[in-house]
């Protein structure tokens, strides 16, 4: 846990999976904590604490792994699942399978009074692609325990940061003339962000029997192609699509991972799914929860004030799941570990050298060649990877668990050091750290490439990048120091006081 009891008295528990993610970072937000207590689970919980309030507590568990479960779910009346494997390499389907018994039964054992669960529409009497087949199969399991389970179906979400709106808005913006397969017309019935937490929140309180599935959607029936031509009219843009039979959903996942930032790997999935008509056929959630959802013009717009923002609340890409399966190096045999090891004086404080470090990545780049990171970013894309089009939330602070780009932030000590982990496909595994000391007046920066090779392959990997390592890494500091010295005399700070994880080098069992 974080630190504290979560058991208060007098305040039902609430467990929250997928807190991390996009829905449930902001279901976070929306539930009345003077009602209830919030449990967060999480793989990684140094990821998460950081981006929560003081009174909501983490465990760290795996849905993938049961005995770990049954702690989280301990003394727990509601449970949220909102986990789903579209973002793993692997067989996502038997994952989604195996954590969804793993919790059915674990809720069983703990006594859960009710389980919710957010899955996608699609009507089961026709095929469906494999993700919306698992999302359903997913209920299916969940619905074999002890415990009530209330399943919301939904379509495509629209909200400033999500993995659909962030699609509509890269096309749109960067794409004037677009050629568009069949899938972009296929109807669908999105939900704002807003009435989707609104229904998440009101299945704590609502009085059903049995094991019930609603169907909730926004107040229009649409396709992507007409969110993209919306998105165009609010933005004054004037955008020409032309539809075209040929391009396959390989195809269209390759293209949108090279103009979006959805890759390949969760662009294929993603555009399997839109084949397949996602519409509310049964209007039985209006009457049950009575909330009256917004038509596709006020979605919109309220997606695009708070995209207007510095950054959104939360984004698809700040889930760990974002980066795909997460390596178990459990029994891996690694080589000698390789470094690249750069010193460079640079006469400011080191808070001065620590904020220009905390802007590294997204719209700021990295301080050299950036040509080079994003000819890099690509080729991760077609091997399957997160390439570079992930960005950044916050462009001038870091915190442990954020994306920058292809990186994770591991760890950060204010003013001494910070800790990226790389995502990207590689035969090993990597990081990227900074170490900041002052002396006499001056910073000593040292930055260090890690790599830890796999076999063969992994040590033909490090020397074949050798030379490219030689030039973007030696530019890199070279461009930090720079910036460091035309930096202004006000020192950029982490956050805003919250707790920060020491940062220790990597050792060989740190995934």
């Amino acid at each position: 846990m974080s630190g504290f009891t979560d058991n208060t008295p007098d305040k039902r528990l609430v467990l929250i999976t997928g807190a991390s993610g996009y829905v449930g970072g902001r279901l976070v937000g929306r539930i009345d904590c003077d009602r209830y207590q919030i449990r967060c689970l999480a793989r990684r919980p140094e990821f998460l604490r950081d981006r929560l309030p003081d009174d909501v507590g983490v465990v760290q568990g795996d849905v993938l792994n049961e005995a770990g479960l049954v702690e989280a779910l301990t003394d727990v009346d509601t449970a949220y699942y909102m986990i789903h494997s579209m973002g793993s390499s692997g067989d996502f389907q038997r994952e989604d399978r195996l954590a969804a018994g793993n919790f059915a039964r674990a809720a069983s054992t703990c006594g859960v009074r009710r389980i919710v669960y957010l899955g996608g529409l699609g009507d089961s009497q026709h095929e469906l692609s494999p993700h919306l087949s698992s999302r359903h199969e997913v209920g299916e399991i969940l619905r074999t325990s002890a415990t009530q389970v209330i399943e919301l179906r939904a379509s495509i979400v629209i909200g400033s940061g999500g993995l659909s709106f962030e699609l509509i808005r890269a096309l749109t913006e960067r794409l004037p003339v677009m050629t568009t397969p069949r899938w972009v017309s296929v109807p669908a019935q999105p939900i704002a962000i807003e009435d989707l937490l609104s229904y998440l929140v009101k299945s704590l309180e609502i009085d059903v029997e049995g094991n019930p599935i609603y169907e909730i959607g926004g107040r229009d029936v649409v396709s992507y192609g007409d969110l993209i031509s919306e998105y165009a009219r609010q933005r004054g843009l004037k955008r020409l699509l032309i539809p075209v039979p040929v391009l396959t959903p390989g195809l269209s996942s390759r293209w949108l991972g090279l103009v979006t930032p959805v890759y390949a790997r969760i662009g294929r999935k993603l555009i399997d799914s839109l084949k397949h008509p996602t519409i509310v056929r049964d209007p039985t959630a209006s009457d049950v929860f009575a909330i009256e959802p917004m038509g596709v013009r006020e979605a919109m717009a309220a997606a695009m004030r708070n995209e207007d923002r510095e950054f959104a609340a939360t984004r698809w890409s700040d889930a760990l799941s974002s980066a795909g399966e997460i390596t178990s190096w459990a029994g891996v045999r690694f080589g000698n570990r390789r470094a690249d090891t750069r010193v460079v004086h640079i006469p400011v404080s080191p808070g001065k050298v620590f904020g220009v470090l905390s802007r590294i990545g997204g719209e700021n780049g990295w301080f050299y060649a950036n040509w080079l990171w994003r000819l890099r970013g690509w080729l991760d894309l077609l091997a399957g990877g997160v390439g570079m089009r992930r960005g950044r939330s916050d462009a001038s602070h870091l915190h442990v668990g954020d994306v920058v780009d292809c990186w994770r932030v591991e760890s950060v000590i204010e003013n001494q050091a910070i800790l990226l982990a790389s995502e990207m496909k590689t035969p090993g595994r990597a990081w990227l750290r900074f170490d900041i000391k002052e002396s006499e007046g001056r910073s000593i920066l040292r930055q260090t490439a890690l790599f830890d090779p796999v076999g063969i392959l992994g040590l033909a990997y490090w020397h074949a990048l050798w030379l490219v390592h030689q030039l973007v890494f030696a530019g890199m500091v070279r461009g930090i120091a720079r910036a460091s010295v035309r930096s202004p005399n006000n020192e950029t700070r982490v956050g805003s006081g919250e707790h920060l994880n020491g940062l220790a080098t990597p050792t060989e069992d740190q995934k």
